[in-house]
């Protein structure tokens, strides 16, 4: 089954929440099921990276050539290839169930979770971490703080569907979160940036319309592009013709979006990587801290709190592996283009604060590419249910 095809729903997955597994269950048991495509994902990602750093290394005028155009401050370029590769995962929502979903409880206590996460929690994490890798570099700190404030939108959707999360409750926490980033980028980006990060001497002042005009770009843009093509699909087909021959199309394009963004971001920073290694690698280290702290403990937060969870009807749970998956990277992913687009209209394109930014996604790719696998492998491997039921040896479907 491809990450990009649609599961069929009428199957239950026992899997999320069965007890943790006898020597039956293979620990590449979800590996095998898994297409041609979604084995290569990691080997095509690495190809994409060293494409992308010797296209920028040897080609002079990359770009110059990616800077003729500009969408709000990036590369059209690369904002085409991040529309296009969320356009197939958001035409894959099943968005005529968001009003039963909405009805329930267990909807609001995930947005709460994924609030507190996202603001309270998240942009802090980034904080503390950046002055304490950074704390000789403050052009590049500023840039790490930034994209620690810039929260999810594009690339988790992709990893959410990677690793089986559920693609409504992604899709409604991305809106959720994105909404609220436009209140509050630009004065959590005074408070973090020039109040807590002591640079009053070249100040950022950030206007409320750079986040509006992001969100509306990765998020509206592709979000309008499913809903169209989910229901003028099934109106002038079926809703078969939509699930079992379309979708199975369609859905690899999202798939040659994210290996074409990998691509010319890295062809675009390729040379100022190989020209400033030092600072680079260390605004490596942050990044990559806050991405394995802000993912493996929201995921293992959730599963703590689907084992202490009452017995109840699978329906019913409020914390499952899918909901664990998708709070886990909503949590984790950032909103990099909102991060570029800032730090090259405040501080400039050649700025530190920009080439730091810049590094976001570069460094966001694999490891949230490998706990994609790491998910998948430790769904079959952690208990999903309270202890109770798994005692008995009951399953709840």
């Amino acid at each position: 089954m491809s990450v990009m095809e649609k599961r069929d729903s009428s199957v239950p997955d026992t899997a999320s929440v069965s007890p943790t597994p006898g020597p039956q269950a293979s620990a590449s048991h979800p590996f095998r099921e898994l297409s041609i495509l979604d084995k290569l994902l990691t080997p095509l990602v690495l190809l994409s990276m060293i494409l992308g750093v010797v296209i920028g290394n040897f080609a002079p005028n990359v770009r110059s050539a990616l800077d003729t155009a500009k969408f709000d401050g990036v590369s059209v370029p690369i904002a085409i290839g991040l529309i296009v590769m969320m356009w197939p995962i958001l035409t894959k929502v099943q968005y005529e169930k968001l009003p039963s979903i909405f009805r329930t409880s267990r909807v609001w206590k995930h947005i709460g979770i994924s609030l507190v996460l996202n603001w309270l929690v998240g942009p802090f994490v980034m904080l503390g971490l950046a002055w304490a890798t950074l704390p000789d570099l403050p052009t590049y700190r500023a840039g790490v703080i930034m994209v620690g404030i810039a929260r999810c939108i594009a690339m988790v959707v992709i990893w959410n569907d990677l690793a089986r999360g559920d693609a409504e409750y992604a899709a409604i926490l991305v809106v959720v979160n994105a909404i609220l980033q436009i209140v509050l980028f630009s004065p959590y980006s005074l408070l973090l940036i020039n109040v807590v990060g002591g640079n009053q001497h070249n100040a950022i002042h950030v206007e409320y319309g750079h986040a509006a005009i992001s969100v509306l770009i990765y998020l509206g843009i592709p979000l309008l592009a499913g809903i169209v093509t989910r229901y003028g699909m099934i109106f002038l087909t079926s809703k078969d013709f939509f699930n079992k021959k379309f979708l199975p199309l369609f859905s690899p394009i999202a798939l040659i979006g994210l290996l074409y963004t990998i691509i010319v971001l890295f062809a675009y920073q390729g040379k100022r990587i190989i020209h400033n290694l030092g600072p680079v690698f260390r605004v490596f280290v942050p990044q990559i801290l806050y991405f394995l702290i802000m993912w493996l403990g929201t995921f293992f937060v959730m599963n703590w709190l689907a084992r202490r969870e009452k017995p109840r009807a699978a329906k019913e749970k409020v914390f499952t592996y899918e909901i664990a998956v998708t709070q886990a990277f909503t949590a984790a992913s950032n909103n990099f283009e909102l991060a570029i687009a800032v730090a090259i209209a405040v501080y400039g394109v050649d700025s530190e604060q920009a080439l730091a930014a810049s590094i976001g996604p570069l460094t966001e790719v694999p490891v949230l590419l490998a706990l994609a696998w790491v998910a998948l492998w430790l769904k079959h491997r952690l208990a999903w249910q309270p202890a109770a039921i798994a005692d008995s040896g009951e399953k709840n479907i």
